[in-house]
């Protein structure tokens, strides 16, 4: 399920990514929509995108994806219970990791978009709601469709995602076991360690081919 995770990520960023100013006029869903659209076109012209080109993926994720998400509130449920036994520290370390983390799968998915097609089912809220789930389906040629779900909450900053549910999958969840597995074994600081430790990894990864495409 977690490859299947990452295939679509680039769907679920593209829906999200707006303008700072844009983002906090706009209703969720009608965000989804508009941005969904503009965000495509420009991984359509941008052929260096589509082939993977760490610098500029990395760019356009830091620019246009990160603000819309709500990532402490996304660390805290993935970490559950044990949220609460880490240190104001240990908290600001797994949130800047975890961070890293789904910046790394949302990078690597980035260069994958090949002409999926978004349909937009209509938001149900109550009138002054603060959390809404803002739903879509994707086509996909010679594939079955595929549902994608954004839940997402209104702050003084705009609409942002705290959570994607892939198929009825919520990614924080899809973290949720292996993080507490993680913690029972080594603590918090163990969490902490493995992530970085396999951000570090990724690190190096990126760092390679960017020297072999230099050649």
């Amino acid at each position: 399920m977690q490859k299947i995770v990452v295939k679509f990520a680039l769907l679920l960023m593209a829906a999200i990514a707006a303008p700072f100013s844009l983002a906090q006029d706009l209703a969720p869903d009608v965000l989804v929509k508009t941005v969904t659209s503009e965000v495509i076109a420009i991984i359509k012209q941008d052929a260096d995108i589509q082939a993977g080109n760490p610098a500029k993926v990395a760019e356009l994720v830091e620019t246009r994806i990160l603000p819309h998400f709500n990532f402490a509130r996304m660390t805290q449920s993935a970490v559950a219970h044990y949220w609460r036994t880490a240190s104001p520290e240990q908290q600001l370390a797994l949130i800047l990791e975890f961070k890293t983390l789904l910046v790394r799968t949302y990078s690597t998915a980035l260069s994958g978009y090949r002409d999926q097609v978004i349909e937009y089912k209509p938001l149900r809220a109550e009138p002054g709601a603060t959390e809404v789930t803002v739903r879509s389906d994707v086509r996909q040629p010679g594939r079955e469709r595929m549902t994608i779900d954004y839940d997402m909450e209104k702050t003084l900053a705009g609409w942002k995602v705290y959570d994607i549910k892939l198929a009825g999958v919520s990614l924080v969840t899809t973290y949720r076991g292996t993080f507490a597995s993680k913690v029972r074994d080594s603590g918090i600081e163990g969490l902490i360690k493995s992530l970085w430790d396999r951000n570090r990894q990724n690190e190096l990864k990126t760092a390679t081919i960017e020297q072999q495409s230099t050649k």
